[in-house]
Parts: C-alpha cells; structure tokens; sequence
C-alpha cells in the first residue's frame, strides 16, 4: 500500500481508524500479521515503530508478544515437576508457592508479572511474615522461575531484580558445650542417645542418621558409614534417597569414648535383621519427626538449652569442636559430607587417617571437659545405663 509520504510500504501496513488515530501491523517471522499494541497520533510514529519491528526480526531479537500469555499457575508447577528434584525440595517448593507466590501471582500470565509487582510482593510478604529467609527463599524460587521463562522465550527479562533479595541472614547457630551434649543425651534416654552424640561427634544429618542400618556400623573402627538419607515429609513418609551430595557418602570415625555407646546400642535397640534400621521407636516401627520433636523439646529444656536449639544445631556444634581439636577445614567438610566446585578447588585431600586424627583429637577434647566434672570416660554420670534400657 502507498502511505502519505508517496512512497510504497515495503515492511508492515498502517491504516487510518475513525478515530483519526493509525494503526500498524505487520508480519512476524511465522508470517502471521500482528497490530502495535497502541495505536499513533502520525504516520511517522507508525513508521518508526514499524522500522524497529523489522530490524529485531532481522537481528533475531523478536519476540512473539502473545508467548507471555502463559498462566503464572501453570507454568510454576509445570516448572517444578520438569526438575527432577529430590522429594524434600520438591515439598519445598511447591509449600513456597503455595502459601508465599500464588496467592499473589497465580491470576497472573507471566507477562504481567513485572518488576514493580515483585517489589511490593516482597514488601507485603516482609511485613506479614517477619521472616525474612523464607521471603527471600520464595523470591529465589520466583527468580528461578521466571529466568526459565526467559530462557523458553516467553518474556523479555526477568522482573526478579532487586539486589540481595533472595540473600538468607539466617541467625547464627548455637554451640553446646561437652556438657550440654552429654545431658541432652541423659535426658534423651538410653534409646535416643547414641543418635544425640553422633550428630553432635559426627556429625551427621538427621536425615542420615534416619538412614543407617545395623550394617553402616563397623565396631573395630568406630564409626558408622553413612550410604544413604531418609528425610522424612511432612505428610509423616520418608523419602529414601541418596545423600545431600556424593561427599555425603562417607565413613564417619567417630570418637573412641562412644565405642561401648556403639556396642550397647546395636545390641538393644537396632533391629536384629543384618540390614534392620540402627534407630528405631519404642514400638520396633521407623521413628516420626513429631514423636522424636517432643523427646528432642522436653530434652533441652532439662538440659537448659534455649528454646531455639535445634537437634540439627549439634551439628554445627560438632563443626566447632572439630576445629577446636586441631582439623582443618578440609577435614570438617570431610566429616560433614559437605562438597562444591569451589571447594573442590581450594581444599586439599583430608584420607581415613586424617580422619582418625581429628577423631582422637575430639576423643581428647571430650575426655579432658568430662574430667572437670563428675563423669566417666563413657559419658555416664553414675547411672546404671543398663538399667534404663
């Protein structure tokens, strides 16, 4: 068609509306003829706009403008079911979108999520929850998501751009001393305690230790091999899968005073089977987070610990005892079962007689905390274990 400069139209079309207002449209590259989303005061304006179009088609640039038509809903849990993930993050994600994204986003197309709409998300979800990790896991979730939407080309960029949004500051971990560890570990009872030392000597993940079998444990050595995790959901399954990392797969040395705790355990509480599970309930079935939760609350606050120390914080307490015997920090991340690239890098080799270094040097620590009080090199305070049992 021939516009008002006297000229024909090489790229697009532009018509003149009642209104006295044109409008553009032109051929994307599947040949489909698509309109300017707003309509220009001049044929200029339409030309220009035109002009703009062709030159992202010819530098490959273009972008269907209706592939952001993409229900925010759909595409998220799509998103999370293409992961792969294991059974605890995929638990993780889809409670984050559930109480903390949709609500908001979920009549949303992708399109409409913008920059502005995700400040004031985040905003209003700082000030209903105060809790501020769990914003910013949600915004890294969101963050995730909507990358992979550009990556499909569905939108142009990210709306997720505030700087250190999706940053967790979460509260530092508390330290047991020795003697906390060992009260907790009395008050645990005679069941639960070799659980409580080793998460706290091991150190091991709760999900590991949910894991082992009365075959992980090699007595001559003294210590326990940790070969798989068995987190458990929240609907009360656990979820048997491999460890956190493949450093995760690991022999844990443990310190020499917890030998005849070793001994006595496997002999009155694992399940006689050469493959039973190492920690069961006092009905011989798997033990559940909730029932081991109150043992663990009524625990601490014997022991005097503070109502925010977690079992998983003997963990980090392990990490600092480690350190205080003599390890490095290659050979806590041995024990810890904890792996990166980056780590990977810069850390060197710590072996099996490393390990049994930084175990006689936390057997020591121990062994010189308890003499300042009352109690045996086994831990016990007087008390007839046995006749707990």
């Amino acid at each position: 068609m021939a516009n008002s400069r006297g000229r024909r139209r090489r790229f697009g079309a532009i018509r003149r509306l009642p209104s006295g207002r044109y409008q553009a449209r032109y051929p994307g590259p599947d040949g489909v003829m698509r309109p300017a989303p707003f309509t220009f005061e001049t044929t200029g304006d339409a030309d220009d706009w035109l002009a703009e179009k062709r030159t992202e088609i010819r530098r490959g640039e273009w972008q269907d403008p209706d592939a952001g038509a993409v229900n925010f809903r759909d595409y998220a849990l799509t998103w999370v079911d293409e992961r792969g993930l294991s059974a605890t993050t995929e638990e993780l994600y889809l409670r984050l979108l559930r109480l903390h994204l949709l609500p908001t986003f979920e009549e949303y197309d992708l399109e409409e999520i913008t920059a502005p709409r995700v400040r004031t998300w985040r905003m209003e979800r700082l000030k209903a929850t105060g809790a501020k990790t769990t914003v910013a896991k949600s915004y890294q979730l969101l963050k995730a998501i909507m990358e992979t939407a550009v990556e499909d080309e569905l939108i142009r960029r990210n709306p997720c751009r505030i700087k250190g949004a999706g940053k967790e500051s979460a509260a530092e971990r508390r330290v047991a001393t020795v003697a906390q560890v060992d009260a907790i570990a009395d008050a645990m009872g005679p069941r639960w305690r070799l659980m409580v030392y080793i998460a706290a000597y091991g150190p091991a993940r709760p999900e590991e230790q949910a894991g082992l079998r009365r075959s992980d444990v090699d007595l001559e050595r003294v210590g326990v091999w940790i070969r798989r995790a068995e987190p458990e959901l929240c609907t009360g399954e656990r979820a048997p899968g491999e460890t956190k990392s493949e450093a995760g797969k690991r022999f844990l040395t443990l310190p020499a005073f917890m030998k005849k705790d070793l001994e006595r355990h496997v002999a009155w509480f694992a399940e006689k089977e050469p493959d039973g599970l190492l920690f069961v309930g006092e009905r011989g079935a798997p033990f559940r987070r909730s029932t081991f939760g109150r043992k663990w609350s009524r625990a601490r606050r014997k022991a005097g610990l503070p109502d925010d120390f977690r079992f998983y914080d003997l963990r980090h307490t392990g990490h600092t005892l480690s350190t205080r015997s003599g390890a490095t920090l290659k050979d806590t991340m041995v024990r810890a079962g904890q792996s990166s690239e980056r780590a990977a890098l810069i850390y060197q080799h710590s072996d099996d007689e490393r390990q049994k270094e930084v175990a006689a040097g936390l057997d020591a620590l121990v062994r010189a905390e308890r003499k300042k009080g009352t109690r045996d090199d086994d831990g016990r305070s007087g008390t007839d274990l046995a006749r707990d049992a």
